[in-house]
């Protein structure tokens, strides 16, 4: 026993001396790393706001700097910022920058506040003709430093401290080994008892608690490296492609929905090109544009099989020939177990808990797993690699992950899931359920449009499935294999700067159309006819408002934009039926013959059509009852050019997590929505103009391509740890 002692004491000490002097050594490190990144910072935020802060401080739009100021400094690290004129007339400042005076700076330099010690850095602002008019201070908060310090001091110290145990652990192996004979400590030591865990281990050699924070670390470093690649990016088609060009260079791209991106259908004898109004197809295509890849999907155009070629693909889109559209032929007996069926007889009002009860036949079951193999033998063929990167688009393809992964294991299979997750007990309905969750669990990335639809996937798995769920890291671990599980928020494709152009006469031209008053003001709705957008609830409110408010009789008329689909479901024609008894009812009551209380248009409008009707309403009525996400509720915000309309907005929609400013309602509480109602239109413009402001604000930064964009860089991310862990192996 002394001799063990005597040889592991002075190999401890010599560690003990070693990570003395390298603790120090780090720290400084540390230090001048964090320095180098805050110059950087400064360089950053400059480059980004110099043009626009040009143009408001000549246009003296203080209120627009405050704004500007107040959304950057959101950031953790950022403390104050400042805008000091060179003739100190034109100064702006945040309120946390009420410690300083305005005088202007030459060189970084670091002071002590109340907040604790800070970094004040100022750089010039000039105009295109190299005129300054004044300095950008920023004051960074140093407090992160210390922080980050002090944890990797922590890390450091447990890393030598793991060390010495594992040396003195293994010492103390070899020296039993040699005292007692090497076969007899071998067999001990690769007791299968042992290995599987049966016995207790020493609680000398617990490393658990270490390996659960060195986890957790890595989590929260995952989570802040996401959000400083957000403050970064701006997110644009081209930033889009950037990505792509370099994080996923040379890497094949292939995207499976069932909608596909161009159509060609027969119109007056002759083909024409259709291109459908889609957000997911609008945040795709510049993918696909940019890597050349494949887009697989459903062939649903009358002539779709007369541009083809033998290998049943086109070149899109039309002219640009940027990528290649391969078509899946289905007959009709195949897409109606397969889609109209399965999916939206079943898996639709199932997730939508919108009371209409699902319908599960076997037949449609045996017809949708046929068609997702199609679709995956479909992407096999395709593929140039074995490791493309897959995009699987919604519930159609729920079986779809697994069965790529089964022929092609390498592939990184992206699913996103565009519409709810129900809770497990409404979910455990489905007789499919396991065959469903082994499928989804085929993906490398699983993605919902709100956290509370992950965590109700999660719920779902855990209760349904034997694997293991790591709710600290949204991982699922199930057959040796890990699918991450993610929020990624879908919206539009929205550019601010756009010119106001002015609408009088097309709002002349929509009121005279429905013989609407000029001084009439108007509601829109605008959806698919399905029972799960409450669009009966909503009409059913309208009829409540009037009840109430009788004042407002022929000073506002609603107008419901319901396009047609899946109408050869019963419940969708019931629907529709129903729909139009109940306008015909509202009108029989209320309208008289120069005013129409609800009009109703049951046809498609193109989506420039639509625009106008966002345009010249004064309020716009979103009531889903179930809804992942709901673009029309981005759609009406980004059509408001003008920063006025109200938007009232289901508390059932992903939305309405990102959209506060609207006037959140329950749907199902008809007098709720009636006052909804009476308070967008009484409410003062000031009023809209803030809520719309606001909004118009987030939907152009959280884009359709920070979307699309946000899962990319994940997915680079997954599969260049997978290609070093292979290389390892």
């Amino acid at each position: 026993m002394r001799k063990i002692y005597s040889f592991i004491l002075p190999l401890i000490l010599v560690i003990a001396v070693v990570a003395y002097f390298i603790v120090p050594l780090i720290d400084s490190l540390t230090l001048t790393w964090f320095a180098r990144d805050i110059d950087k910072r400064v360089i950053l935020v400059h480059s980004t706001l110099n043009d626009s802060l040009v143009e408001m401080v000549k246009n003296k739009q203080r209120k627009k700097i405050e704004v500007l100021f107040n959304r950057v400094i959101q950031d953790e690290r950022l403390y104050a910022m400042a805008f000091c004129s060179t003739d100190g007339k034109f100064d702006v400042k945040t309120e946390t920058f009420s410690q300083l005076t305005c005088v202007l700076q030459d060189t970084s330099k670091q002071v002590a506040l109340p907040a604790g010690a800070v970094n004040i850095a100022a750089i010039s602002i000039v105009d295109d003709e190299n005129v300054k008019l004044g300095e950008l201070v920023l004051v960074h908060d140093l407090s992160f430093i210390e922080r980050r310090s002090s944890e990797t001091r922590e890390y450091v110290i447990y890393f030598f401290t793991g060390l010495g145990i594992v040396i003195s652990f293994l010492t103390v192996i070899l020296i039993k080994i040699s005292y007692r004979g090497w076969s007899l400590s071998l067999k001990k030591i690769l007791d299968e008892d042992f290995i599987s865990g049966t016995k207790q281990k020493s609680p000398d050699f617990d490393f658990a608690p270490l390996v659960q924070h060195l986890r957790k670390y890595f989590i929260e470093f995952d989570k802040e490296r996401r959000s400083r690649d957000d403050e970064r990016i701006s997110w644009t088609p081209k930033s889009l492609k950037d990505i792509l060009n370099k994080e996923l260079y040379g890497d094949e791209v292939i995207i499976v929905s069932n909608r596909e991106p161009y159509i060609h259908e027969f119109k007056n004898g002759r083909p024409e090109v259709l291109f459908p109004a889609s957000g997911v197809v609008t945040a795709l295509e510049p993918i696909m544009k940019a890597c050349s890849g494949t887009w697989i999907a459903h062939g649903s155009g009358g002539a779709d099989r007369e541009f083809v070629d033998n290998k049943d693909s086109i070149m899109v889109p039309p002219g640009e020939n940027k990528y290649k559209l391969r078509r899946i032929w289905l007959t009709q007996e195949e897409e109606n177990g397969y889609y109209f069926g399965f999916a939206n007889e079943g898996l639709w009002p199932l997730c939508h808990i919108a009371h209409i009860q699902p319908v599960f036949r076997l037949e449609d079951w045996e017809m949708y797993k046929a068609v997702n193999q199609r679709f995956a033998l479909a992407v096999k063929e395709e593929a140039k690699s074995e490791d493309p990167v897959i995009l699987v688009q919604d519930y159609h393809f729920t079986l779809l992950p697994k069965m790529i992964k089964d022929l092609l294991p390498k592939a990184t299979v992206i699913t996103f899931w565009h519409i709810p997750w129900p809770n497990p007990e409404f979910f455990g309905i489905c007789p499919y359920r396991e065959e469903i969750l082994e499928g989804l669990l085929g993906s490398t990335i699983l993605g919902f449009h709100t956290p509370f639809h992950c965590n109700n996937f999660l719920d779902t798995v855990d209760r349904y499935m034997e694997c293991r769920v790591d709710r600290s890291s949204l991982n699922i671990s199930y057959n040796k294999k890990i699918t991450s599980i993610n929020n990624y928020p879908i919206s539009i494709e929205f550019q601010l700067g756009k010119t106001v152009t002015n609408h009088s006469e097309e709002n002349a031209l929509i009121k005279k159309m429905y013989g609407i008053g000029e001084d009439v003001l108007i509601g829109i709705g605008v959806d698919r006819m399905d029972y799960t957008k409450g669009i009966l609830e909503r009409f059913l409110s309208i009829e409540r408002f009037f009840d109430k408010y009788p004042e407002w009789k022929g000073k506002f008329s609603f107008i419901q934009i319901a396009a047609p689909t899946r109408s050869s479901i019963k419940e969708y024609q019931k629907f529709g039926n129903e729909l139009k008894i109940t306008a015909e009812r509202i009108n029989t009551k209320y309208s008289t013959k120069n005013w129409p209380a609800v009009i109703l248009l049951a046809e498609h409008f193109n989506h420039h059509q639509v625009i106008e009707y966002y345009r010249q309403s004064t309020l716009c009525f979103v009531s889903s009852l179930h809804d992942g996400m709901n673009l029309v509720a981005k759609e009406y915000i980004a059509a408001k050019e003008k920063e006025d309309g109200v938007l009232i907005l289901s508390q059932f929609t992903g939305a309405a997590m990102e959209l506060p400013e609207a006037i959140i309602v329950n749907p199902y509480n008809i007098d709720q929505c009636a006052d909804a109602i009476k308070m967008a239109l009484d409410m003062p413009e000031a009023e809209k103009h803030g809520r719309m402001k606001s909004m118009r604000s987030y939907v152009h930064e959280f884009n359709v391509y920070r979307w699309a964009g946000r899962m990319l860089l994940d997915a680079a991310r997954i599969r260049k740890r997978e290609r070093i862990l292979r290389t390892q192996l």
